[in-house]
């Protein structure tokens, strides 16, 4: 009888002993389980706010500010559409193509089309403290700057209606691409290619696309005879100002959480970007006898540009040579060797981007320190093949960015007009392509028609009118 007892209860105990490690085993699942952050998550909105904030409106009252006042609304026009047209691209396809699983590692597949399959749920790949739509719509801010940046390459010149055209394709036959290359489980992000926020996906590709932009429409009208300096100095310090204040959430949000990371990325963000406006003024005010409000916010950009891709890899003091060497460098390229080539890189979208995005992706071979970001090993910590790929990814952006847009722009110019005509730039864009005017000046629904009144016209109209009363 004991033993018949003893065989029913030996089954029930086991299976009582089993309950323990049934509720370890749920319970250590569950913690390997992507959860999501509410501080990371928090983080990364702000950010891809502040990116936002990058473009509209600190690029645009940048760019607006170094066009002439007949091109402001123009110039503005670009920046604005590049938010709204890249916006909807990004969601119908261009997110897919960027980031979406491999093909070949080369492009996205097209599994996330209309954002299908980009929840709320943390990915296993992107972030997995963030919900998969906080990393795209983060990403999005990213792919709407980088064409608005070439448009200062080709502003006051190109025609709206292949600007929209213009938008469409180089994003997704250049952009994309390499965005996936890189970030996006591509060849060069295989090869070890290492750029924290964009020094090759966003400043390269628009700084080397602007440049050829800028040799295929040819120079503005009365390039070189007369002066086509900026018409608002307060707007381009404002926009750099924004641009600056933005850029925190561009490298610093990259590290996409609010970690030790994100805030190292703050500092040598913050850092290079005022040694790089203070080695542009110093270089400005050597060759040229003074210093300008113009040379220290457009040495603060360019030293923004260069530590893009190092921000998440580099200490304080190598920051601080990025930003010096950059404020230099890009000096050159745009009072020197601009003047001296002769092409017409309308607001120096090149000599700030492109030259600056170059020496910050080979600074970031040479400083990137593993106890920063253990990713990142540099020629100065032991790794000289670092440079050699860090090479490979500057030419690999060159190369696209140059052909993708001579291609893209020799194929929109058989369908409509690239270039403005000389008689509309003479009459400005704003007019000619969007039929309005920056600084109204003639009175609305004067009796004297569309007649500037100033100075003794005025009196002379309010007098004649107070007569007739």
């Amino acid at each position: 009888m004991k033993e018949r007892i003893l065989r029913m209860m030996l089954p029930a105990a086991a299976l009582f002993m089993t309950i323990p490690a049934l509720a370890w085993a749920e319970e250590a699942a569950e913690a390997a389980a992507p959860v999501i952050d509410t501080g990371d998550t928090s983080f990364v909105l702000i950010s891809a706010a502040l990116v936002m904030l990058m473009t509209l409106p600190g690029l645009a009252l940048f760019y607006g500010g170094l066009s002439r006042k007949k091109n402001i609304l123009s110039t503005i026009m670009y920046s604005f559409f590049a938010m709204v047209v890249i916006s909807i691209q990004w969601a119908l396809f261009g997110y897919s193509l960027s980031f979406a699983p491999d093909v070949g590692q080369i492009i996205g597949n097209l599994d996330w089309v209309g954002l299908k399959g980009v929840g709320f749920a943390p990915s296993d790949v992107y972030g997995t403290t963030i919900p998969h739509m906080a990393f795209m719509v983060f990403q999005l801010m990213f792919a709407v700057i980088t064409p608005a940046l070439i448009s200062g390459a080709f502003a006051e010149r190109m025609r709206f209606p292949a600007f929209l055209a213009f938008l469409i394709l180089w994003s997704t036959l250049v952009y994309d691409p390499v965005a996936h290359w890189v970030w996006g489980g591509g060849w060069l992000g295989t090869l070890g290619s290492l750029d924290f926020a964009g020094g090759t996906v966003v400043h390269i590709l628009s700084g080397v696309s602007g440049l050829v932009a800028c040799l295929v429409l040819g120079k503005r009208k009365g390039y070189g005879s007369e002066p086509m300096i900026p018409h608002n100095l307060p707007f381009v310090v404002i926009g750099a100002s924004l641009l600056w204040f933005g850029w925190f959430g561009f490298n610093a949000g990259s590290a996409l959480g609010a970690n030790g990371l994100a805030a190292s990325a703050f500092v040598v963000t913050h850092l290079a970007t005022a040694a790089a406006a203070l080695s542009w003024v110093v270089a400005e005010w050597t060759h040229r006898g003074k210093p300008t409000i113009l040379g220290a916010a457009t040495g603060a950009v360019a030293g923004l540009v260069a530590i893009t891709p190092a921000s998440g890899f580099v200490d304080p003091m190598p920051a601080i040579i990025i930003g010096l060497v950059s404020g230099v460098v890009c000096y050159v390229a745009v009072g020197v060797i601009k003047a001296k080539l002769g092409y017409d890189d309308s607001l120096d979208a090149f000599g700030v981007h492109g030259i600056g995005g170059t020496w910050g992706a080979l600074a970031t071979g040479i400083f990137a320190n593993p106890a920063v970001n253990p990713a990142g090993i540099g020629l100065l910590y032991g790794n000289p093949g670092q440079i050699t790929i860090q090479i490979i990814s500057i030419a690999a952006s060159w190369a696209i960015a140059g052909v993708g847009t001579l291609v893209i722009l020799k194929a929109i110019g058989v369908v409509t007009k690239l270039r403005a005509t000389d008689e509309e730039q003479d009459t400005g864009l704003d007019i000619t392509q969007h039929g309005e005017d920056a600084y109204t000046d003639f009175v609305s629904g004067s009796p004297f028609g569309d007649l500037k009144l100033t100075g003794a016209f005025i009196q002379s109209a309010s007098s004649t009118n107070q007569a007739k009363v």
